[in-house]
């Protein structure tokens, strides 16, 4: 199940990269310093909203449903939309008077409600996607996914050119699913008939899933915690300038891991649910084999490019403050992937929230702490060096915890090559000219794909050589037979 998603999502996880990039690229370009910086600013807003009412329901979603007899998913699915559409009635009319009531300049306020108002659709789309992701539908998984993240850039474009300002790629991001919403929700509300609402249920639900959303909130707090003290120290540009770097590393990272994790966790709820602990334990090995292999030379090629990333990507205005936190964004994001992708499972895995919970508040409190006091002091260096020490304790504290929970293997011979092999990538990038720019990108990043490669296969870290000569030779086979 795990490598029949992996190759199903590719597409969908393209799709996210190359709309991530462009977002960044017409955004930091369309829009001023200024209102960049606005715009980032209520993205965490309604990230923080989204996740705080909503975020239980699709956890819910994604972890109960491999447990459901036939007689029994009716009620799931009546639970958990019927509960969805309540707090959707509440959330916009507590979010509608606490935007009007919020003592902010106008063009802020705007931005912010355009974000808002947008949250039920997404949740509804979302309940859909969990659902399609954990019956093993990857293909109408990956479909809705690139449907609404190309609609979302298109239509925040479009706000954009017309002089919207901050307002007009949270429109997008808004508006996006909503039209999405009659092509999917019609279908899943088919699966609720014969239910009927069931407090019981929905009560394990909370229980269960809230725990993730507070985590969740307090990542959202990790990860923008920052961007409000840059803005109470430095304004609202450099606000923008650091949120275009934090886009271009975290989008790259982030992009990976959503595309293996997209796979990877109903994979290990199927292992666990129906295979039991052994067979769990051999798929989350592989998983974070992959994981590595993946991971470390991204991250670590990300942060190689940084300057040349900057030059092609970002506006002009803001690309020189950008490039300089990029490393430490890369490192920052490789560290909240295995954290949320791999280490946090053992959580949701043996059906224990309240801890991740626990293990979240600990980075989140301590970023806090550490943006006061280094932001005055060292501007951007200062709040990318509390986010990678933030999210390096939590790695930390998720893992530790989480083996009282369900542990979860570290297979320690796949690091130790994988990090060779990118220790050998990096040496062979540092040597390249400095020409700047698209051509310097390319370079780097064409020499870097082939010496990992080489090494990779060399040292066949991960087992990456293995399952090569396994696919040559059922390659042979099947020729063969043909």
């Amino acid at each position: 199940m795990f490598w029949r998603g992996v190759w199903g999502y590719l597409p969908a996880n393209i799709v996210q990269g190359v709309t991530g990039f462009l977002a960044i690229v017409l955004f930091t370009r369309l829009l001023s310093p200024d209102e960049f910086g606005r715009y980032a600013l209520a993205f965490s807003v309604m990230t923080l909203a989204h996740v705080a009412v909503f975020s239980w329901l699709e956890a819910a979603m994604a972890r109960f449903w491999a447990a459901q007899t036939p007689g029994a998913a009716q009620g799931h699915f009546a639970s958990l939309y019927r509960t969805a559409f309540a707090l959707s009635a509440g959330f916009i009319l507590v979010a509608g008077l606490a935007v009007w009531l919020w003592p902010a300049d106008a063009l802020f306020k705007l931005a912010v409600a355009a974000g808002l108002a947008g949250a039920p659709a997404r949740s509804l789309v979302k309940l859909a996607q969990e659902r399609f992701r954990a019956e093993g539908e990857v293909a109408r998984s990956a479909r809705l996914d690139m449907a609404v993240t190309i609609g979302g850039l298109v239509l925040g474009i479009g706000f954009a050119l017309a002089g919207l300002g901050a307002a007009g790629p949270l429109l997008g991001l808004g508006l996006a699913p909503l039209a999405a919403l009659p092509f999917v929700l019609p279908a899943e509300l088919r699966q609720a008939r014969g239910g009927g609402f069931e407090a019981a249920r929905v009560r394990e639900y909370a229980l269960y899933g809230y725990p993730i959303a507070a985590s969740l909130a307090l990542t959202v707090v990790l990860s923008s915690t920052d961007r409000f003290v840059l803005d109470a120290y430095l304004g609202e540009a450099a606000v923008g300038a650091y949120h275009a770097s934090y886009s271009i590393a975290n989008r790259t990272l982030d992009v990976l891991f959503l595309w293996l994790g997209t796979a990877g966790q109903p994979a290990l709820v199927m292992a666990l649910e129906r295979g039991g602990v052994d067979r769990l334990r051999a798929a989350a090995r592989e998983q974070l084999s992959t994981f590595l292999l993946v991971g470390l030379p991204a991250a670590t090629g990300v942060a190689l490019v940084a300057r040349p990333l900057a030059e092609v990507l970002i506006g002009e205005e803001l690309r020189a403050a950008a490039a300089s936190v990029t490393p430490w964004i890369a490192l920052s994001a490789l560290l909240f992937g295995l954290t949320a992708y791999y280490f946090g499972q053992a959580f949701t895995l043996g059906k224990k929230t309240r801890l991740l919970l626990i293990a979240m508040a600990i980075p989140a409190g301590l970023n806090v702490v550490l943006n006061l006091i280094l932001v005055p002091r060292f501007g951007l260096m200062g709040a990318a060096w509390a986010t990678a020490a933030s999210f390096g304790l939590g790695m930390v504290a998720t893992l530790l915890m989480g083996r009282r929970v369900m542990p979860l293997p570290i297979p320690w011979e796949s690091l130790a090559r994988c990090g060779v092999a990118t220790g050998l990538m990096a040496l062979a990038v540092s040597r390249l000219p400095a020409i700047g720019g698209f051509g310097e990108l390319i370079l780097d990043a064409g020499v870097g794909v082939l010496v990992y490669a080489a090494a990779a296969l060399v040292l066949n870290a991960a087992g990456v050589r293995d399952v090569a000569l396994r696919l040559r030779t059922q390659r042979r086979m099947r020729r063969a037979a043909a």
